[in-house]
């Protein structure tokens, strides 16, 4: 009777023992896992890179395909186009960023003092009560300071242990990358089999809209990076200002954070012009107000036309949440998966509510 069977004593009031044995059993198997999960961590952020740089590189291959060429030969050439590039970032940028880094930070001292003699720089200090003086003084204390050095230096051992684990790991994730495009749609197969046959069309469905809309977005947030960095070098080079390359590459990478990249670029090469004269700092800043302003209603619309949208705060939300949990990685990767969870929500748990 199926009564009998619901007042049936549980596991517990049969045999205590055996309950806390396997609840003991549970709680370990729980705390190993979270111990492999932690100790793991380095490994399993970068299969998750490697993953997304995939789901970014996907859409050039169905663009290939569309323009002729076999999934085949489209992988190949895309796996082909990765490697040229980053050889040809090894072999031309990786030389002048390092020869520009030594060349600035051998130059501070003298760029902080030449700043603070200019004439115009005691009317602003006057208009800041002696702040600019005082942050002045500080900067040049700290770079002159034969203890800032010694502290540099006693971590030498350490930096350059980080930068061996950060080649490493930047090849691990290269190599992991070009294998999973080559095998992207077997391991899509694989997926999809492990979900039950009745649903398993429709789950293939929003799997690969949501794949397809991350792979637009980190494909058109790179995009956007690049064209603002390009930007961001010719204006500071135009404008006279030093070290115009590695300003640029540190633009690239913070206008990959969204919606407040393009802010933190603008005001961070304001600063860094003012070194040039106050006439550079201004250009920088009107030239940089024009190019938000082109970036926002012209090239975003154009270059994002196909990632899934969604409301601005949530944006902010999730690139604050993934920031916080994976730095600028998860920053990044943050937008599009809350795009897919905005997917779902509006497609399957609206409607269901509706009928409800």
């Amino acid at each position: 009777m199926p009564e009998d069977r619901d007042l049936a004593p549980g596991l517990f009031r049969r045999n205590p023992v055996m309950w806390g044995f396997s609840v003991a059993i549970g709680l370990l198997l729980a705390a190993l896992l979270a111990t492999t999960v932690v100790q793991l961590q380095s490994v399993l952020l970068s299969v998750f890179i490697a993953f997304f740089v995939t789901l970014g590189l996907d859409p050039l291959i169905r663009l290939l395909q569309r323009w002729g060429l076999k999934r085949g030969m489209a992988i190949i050439t895309v796996i082909i186009a990765v490697v040229l590039l980053v050889a040809g970032l090894v072999w031309i940028v990786v030389p002048i960023l390092v020869n520009q880094v030594t060349s600035l930070a051998t130059s501070v001292p003298k760029e902080i003092a030449r700043l603070n003699n200019e004439g115009w720089f005691d009317t602003i200090n006057t208009a800041t009560n002696g702040a600019a003086t005082n942050a002045l003084d500080w900067a040049q204390k700290t770079a002159t300071d034969p203890k800032t050095w010694a502290t540099v230096g006693g971590g030498a051992l350490k930096v350059g242990s980080s930068v061996v684990n950060g080649v490493s790991t930047g090849l691990f994730v290269f190599i992991l990358t070009l294998n999973f495009i080559a095998t992207l749609g077997n391991i899509k197969k694989a997926g999809y089999s492990l979900v039950n046959a009745s649903v398993r069309p429709r789950f293939e469905e929003y799997a690969e809209r949501i794949m397809a809309s991350v792979g637009s977005y980190l494909n058109g947030m790179v995009v956007l990076a690049f064209i603002n960095a390009v930007f961001s070098g010719l204006l500071l080079w135009i404008v006279g200002t030093p070290y115009a390359f590695i300003v640029a590459v540190i633009c690239f990478f913070i206008t990959l954070i969204p919606l407040i990249g393009t802010i933190i670029t603008t005001v961070f090469m304001t600063v860094i012009a003012i070194f040039t004269s106050p006439v550079a700092a201004l250009i920088v800043l009107i030239a940089m107000l024009v190019y938000m302003q082109v970036e926002a209603y012209i090239l975003t619309p154009k270059v994002m036309s196909k990632a899934v949208q969604i409301p601005g705060s949530l944006v902010l939300i999730a690139a604050l949440a993934g920031g916080t949990l994976l730095g600028l990685v998860g920053a990044l990767v943050a937008i599009p998966l809350a795009a897919g969870v905005v997917l779902l929500v509006r497609e399957l748990v609206i409607p269901k509510a509706a009928r409800g």
